[in-house]
């Protein structure tokens, strides 16, 4: 009866010490003090300390150039030295590829610069992506759908809103193969010229249209024929819309050969490049091979909005 007693009276005592808030934090806090303790003195660990300077990167905020004008900002990258420890602890060697990061990010955003056109991504960023500005050509638009399918690349697709209208089933192809729509005016003027008002009018009668045919809210939009002024930019702003030009132009409304329209785009792409296209013979004979040697440099092809986020690409 007595050691039944006793071993009643340990029994209860280890369940306060185990489930006791105070007692079970202090123990707590007795583990990680140790493997604090023993990493601090692990080679491995203090290995890691001493590179991972090596491999952080600063975040890059976005600014208005002088020539480029809006340019996104970048994440940065630091070494979650607890989780690369962990990744390495098996073999207990430090490797560079066993690394585990966390993205920083910039202190000044996109969306914080005043109304300004886009004409680029960031130049650190390894990506790139296709401007397919839609008012003609709808003959070109499978053959460039099924050649952006074969390789899983997505594009955006800047759909005038009076082609929309009349091809809403092609607004719909395009959105249902999972590529990115943007605004490209309702009747494709020169929005130099409009006046704001009028501006205003074909922005929002395009995004209506958009929106009818495809479910699509559109945040880009894309002047005809890069034609803009200030005004212009400040409407689309408004709108919540961001203006987007080009890096590289691939001018195949002149109808280049495809290999002239290849050493075109290839001799000037690099980081963060926006290549503009239209649905044109050209572009449809060229695409398959224009894809192919771009992600030869090591450029992710995507969609405008993703080349814009901060995201940094890991490899």
């Amino acid at each position: 009866m007595k050691k039944a007693s006793i071993f009643i009276f340990l029994s209860l005592a280890g369940f306060l010490l185990v489930f006791n808030p105070t007692v079970s934090n202090y123990v707590d806090l007795l583990i990680v003090n140790n493997l604090s303790v023993s990493k601090q003195t692990d080679s491995l660990y203090q290995s890691i300390l001493n590179h991972k300077d090596s491999y952080e990167k600063p975040p890059i905020d976005a600014k208005v150039d002088p020539i480029w004008k809006a340019i996104p900002g970048y994440n940065g990258l630091k070494v979650d030295i607890n989780a690369s420890y962990k990744n390495m602890k098996t073999k207990g060697v430090f490797d560079s590829t066993k690394l585990v990061y966390k993205q920083i990010k910039p202190k000044v955003h996109l969306n914080d610069l005043p109304p300004s056109p886009i004409y680029r991504g960031n130049p650190d960023k390894p990506m790139v992506s296709f401007i397919i500005n839609v008012a003609w050509g709808n003959e070109y638009l499978s053959d460039i759908l099924a050649t952006l399918k074969k390789h899983h690349i997505k594009a955006s697709f800047f759909l005038e809103g009076n082609w929309v209208k009349k091809n809403p089933e092609l607004a719909k192809m395009i959105v249902s193969a999972g590529h990115e729509v943007g605004n490209h005016s309702y009747s494709h003027p020169d929005m130099a010229r409009l006046p704001a008002a009028e501006a205003r009018e074909q922005l929002i009668k395009t995004n209506e249209v958009i929106e009818a045919a495809t479910g699509k809210e559109c945040t880009l939009f894309a002047p005809p024929s890069g034609s803009f002024r200030d005004e212009t930019v400040k409407v689309a702003y408004e709108l919540h819309m961001k203006t987007i030009m080009w890096t590289v132009d691939t001018i195949d409304w002149q109808k280049p050969s495809p290999e002239t329209l290849i050493n075109r785009v290839i001799s000037k792409i690099d980081n963060g490049s926006m290549v503009l296209m239209h649905p044109t013979e050209a572009t449809a004979k060229s695409l398959d091979r224009l894809i192919t040697l771009i992600e030869q440099k090591h450029l992710k092809i995507g969609p405008v909005s993703e080349l814009l986020n901060e995201e940094r690409i890991l490899n």
